[in-house]
């Protein structure tokens, strides 16, 4: 019935579509196409061909189209009818025979079965006027898809290709793996991206059977069904045997994309994340959080250079004013901009430069002219007019007008540590743990003691470590943990002992698609499932070439930076040791390295490429007329100014960089030995706000240990980061003064760290039949009495065993009657 009312639903707003009354349909069209599959440069892409886009359609529908001879004519008109006029048990019909037709034995009729359901679940666009039709009815037909049990059928399929011995050793035997080795596989792992991604979308006009089979496919996903593993599990282990060399033609993208949608469909997005934690608070009996971290961000501004004078201090660095007196205007005139992404920077100092090193950083103070786009704020107007378009001020940004948008935050460490110092200061001798006691301090002491306990903040994190603590001390009085089998947990367990090869894997193909990675003999190929048979001829073939390619590896970077920020995120909620244990292996497989590597270089370049044609983007290119492609028009690109693909990972890669080093001081010693503070500072080129205020939370924990005169130098920064980032009250992370900072413990502390994840791992996933802890039987004539099964040829050897284990063997009696 659900689905009949939709199917009337996507008539009614077919026909209102055809005679132009819908208003709203570039709007939704926008916003459908947000969520269009990002691996669709174009549809010769997902049909496996890299041809000219002048024959995308054609190819869809002749020769490399599931749609060959009469079959488009069988889909587009059964039964005298459109498939947008079937009715919803006509529907039901003919998925049911494709999925008859799957269960052949010949390889080419299930490859062409398998198109002609990629075809109904991308909307079956050759009978669609518009995007939001063709969107819509992809939709549709995947939900459609799935009731009748396609996923599983597809999920067969994919393991009988993994398996595939043949075409493995097949692609291993060529010199050059191309598009057409993965043919196979890539029409299965694009019907299943669909699939994921339409279904896990929620949308409030949703029938209610549609929100039912959402759930049940979110629990088919998280939970291992019918003795076989989460389907995640089954994509990692992809992507480790892509990385080992067994199988090189698989499509790695598309794996990895599938992979990142199938996380956050079965764990949640980062929305879900911080419902999950207030939940988890409530539960522990722990005090709400005081924000939405997510709502404080979208409230801040990208910094902009102030309008106040320079102190003497910064004036000292400022370049003499006639090398700027003819900028003036110009730059007076581009500060009115104050987008998300304020490109004004006409001269970039690192264009043709190498990247400066810490002296040269400290006696230029470069880094303060990019943040301050090397403007003369002396002879800067007071005062710069914010646009029309952002003067209504939302209340979410009205609420941190003049104030700092975080609320202070102390650790009990911290109050620890301040009471200790009085104590020596005051009265000679410490109180331990003691944070109550406070007799003979003064009364301004007192003072600061309730303001750092106003401001307590206890994390999920401290709980967890003390209740492993506890564990740990007491197993027979506490019991054993129950453990809720959550997605998340599941996954964990799962993951647990392949974990490492995962990570290192992961990293591997971030480093290939890296744009700073040079091509080197022995690094993988991720380029497998976008190289053509046939290399271009022309200068047009070659642009397209290049263009795809690029977008190739910025998808690889999105999807891996955003999946790794995802299983962080979840599995430090679920347990620290979890979150501690990936963190320990990304680290020690050079992850911190590998990001930096990858901001060494023109971040605004990178974050305003464009490697994309829009007229070949899904779904545009099925539904209008492709013009004709030049080298121009290629040269040109689109209206954008820029990508939000780059940004999104760059974003993405600042947090997993801050997620592996807060709170940890040899992390962040490498931070301060591979010289990323000039590599960081460069960020702040990109005037965007989420991604500032991670470049200045990775240059906060390192400033204790640049020295006095890069502080000095870098006074623009500094201020930048008092207003962005969160404060620590008692954190002298300004001065160098901190206990903390002294390095000599480093060591020490990742060894404690590493032996605590071990006892853990141990103590929660390692439970041998023959525990210390179980009962033990003391009677004699009872252990001599117990049966013990002994192979069949074990009597002819008996004699030899006698003497090999029992005559052979001496025994010191003195140490066996000390020792019981």
């Amino acid at each position: 019935m659900a689905m009949a009312t939709a199917t009337a639903a996507a008539k009614g707003s077919r026909q209102r579509l055809k005679a132009g009354k819908r208003s709203e349909a570039s709007g939704e069209s926008r916003r459908a196409l947000w969520t269009a599959p990002p691996w669709n440069l174009s549809m010769e892409t997902q049909m496996g061909t890299q041809q000219s886009c002048q024959n995308c359609i054609a190819t869809l529908k002749t020769r490399n189209s599931p749609l060959t001879g009469g079959a488009l004519k069988k889909i587009s008109r059964l039964k005298g009818k459109e498939w947008l006029e079937l009715e919803e048990d006509a529907q039901k019909a003919y998925v049911m025979g494709l999925l008859d037709r799957l269960e052949v034995v010949s390889r080419e009729r299930r490859l062409k079965v398998a198109r002609a359901v990629l075809y109904l679940a991308q909307g079956t666009f050759g009978e669609c006027d518009s995007e939001v039709d063709v969107l819509h009815w992809s939709r549709y037909n995947c939900f459609l898809l799935y009731q009748m049990g396609t996923f599983s059928a597809f999920l067969e399929l994919l393991h009988m290709e993994i398996d595939n011995s043949q075409a493995c050793s097949s692609a291993l035997r060529k010199p050059a793996i191309s598009i057409a080795d993965s043919t196979e596989l890539r029409v299965l792992l694009s019907v299943m991206y669909l699939m994921v991604e339409n279904i896990r979308l929620e949308r409030e006009t949703d029938a209610y059977g549609w929100r039912t089979a959402r759930e049940t496919f979110r629990t088919e996903l998280s939970y291992s069904m019918h003795n076989e593993e989460p389907f995640a599990l089954l994509l990692f282990s992809m992507v480790t045997k892509f990385c080992s060399g067994l199988a090189p033609h698989f499509p790695i993208k598309k794996v990895l994309l599938l992979l990142w949608k199938v996380v956050m469909f079965t764990l949640g997005g980062f929305e879900q994340l911080q419902a999950l934690k207030v939940q988890k608070r409530e539960e522990l009996g722990l005090p709400p959080l005081a924000e939405d971290s997510i709502q404080v961000v979208k409230s801040m501004r990208a910094a902009s250079p102030p309008s106040y004078t320079l102190d003497l201090g910064e004036s000292q660095l400022a370049p003499p004013p006639s090398k700027l007196r003819g900028r003036r205007g110009s730059r007076r005139q581009l500060l009115t901009k104050q987008d998300s992404l304020d490109i004004y920077n006409e001269r970039d100092l690192f264009k043709t430069e190498e990247p400066a090193t810490e002296e040269e950083e400290e006696s230029t103070g470069d880094g303060e002219r990019t943040l301050d786009g090397e403007l003369d704020l002396l002879e800067q107007d007071p005062l710069v007019p914010p646009p029309p378009s952002q003067a209504p001020l939302s209340a979410e940004r009205v609420s941190f007008p003049k104030g700092l948008p975080w609320t202070p935050k102390v650790r009990q460490k911290d109050i620890e540590h301040f009471l200790e110092m009085s104590r020596n200061k005051f009265i000679g001798f410490t109180l331990g743990q003691d944070t109550d006691t406070l007799v003979g301090l003064p009364r301004p002491i007192h003072e600061s003691v309730k303001t750092l306990k106003q401001h307590k903040y206890i994390s999920i994190a401290d709980v967890q470590i003390k209740n492993e603590e506890e564990l740990e001390k007491c197993p027979m009085s506490l019991g054993e943990e129950v453990v809720p089998e959550t997605p998340c947990e599941i996954l964990y367990q799962g993951m647990l002992y392949s974990l490492p090869q995962y990570m290192i894997a992961l990293l591997k193909i971030l480093l290939a698609a890296a744009p700073t990675s040079k091509a080197k003999t022995d690094s993988i190929n991720i380029l497998a499932d976008v190289l053509p048979e046939e290399m271009p001829i022309t200068v047009l073939q070659s642009m397209k070439l290049g263009i795809d390619v690029n977008r190739h590896k910025e998808i690889i970077v999105k999807s891996i930076s955003a999946l790794l920020l995802l299983l962080l995120k979840h599995f430090k909620l679920n347990h620290i040791y979890q979150f501690e244990y990936v963190s320990q292996h990304l680290v020690f497989a050079n992850c911190i390295p590998l990001i930096l590597k990858f901001f060494n270089q023109n971040i605004l370049s990178y974050i305003t490429a464009k490697n994309s044609i829009s007229v070949l983007d899904y779904p545009c290119c099925t539904i209008q007329d492709l013009p004709e492609l030049t080298t121009e028009s290629l040269e040109a690109g689109d209206n954008n100014q820029f990508c939000w693909r780059n940004l999104f990972s760059c974003i993405n890669l600042l947090r997993l960089l801050n997620k592996l080093t807060k709170w940890k001081h040899s992390r962040t010693m490498m931070l301060v030995v591979f010289k990323s503070a000039p590599i960081l500072k460069r960020a702040l080129k990109v005037k965007q706000a989420m991604l500032q205020l991670y470049v200045l939370k990775l240059l906060k924990i390192q400033t204790k240990y640049l020295g006095r005169q890069w502080r000095k130098s870098n006074m623009k920064t500094m201020s930048a980061i008092y207003q962005k980032v969160r404060h620590r009250m008692n954190d002298d992370w300004a001065y160098g003064n901190d206990i903390d900072a002294r390095p000599w413990d480093f060591q020490a502390e990742e060894c404690t760290l590493r032996a605590n994840i071990e006892a853990f791992n141990s103590r929660r996933y390692d439970r041998p039949q023959d525990s210390e802890f179980s009962p033990v039987d003391n009677c004699l004539q009872s252990v001599l009495g117990q049966r013990l099964d002994l192979p069949e040829d074990f009597h002819y050897s008996y004699e030899l065993w006698l003497e090999r284990e029992v005559f052979s063997q001496p025994i010191c009696w003195e140490e066996l009657l000390q020792n019981h």
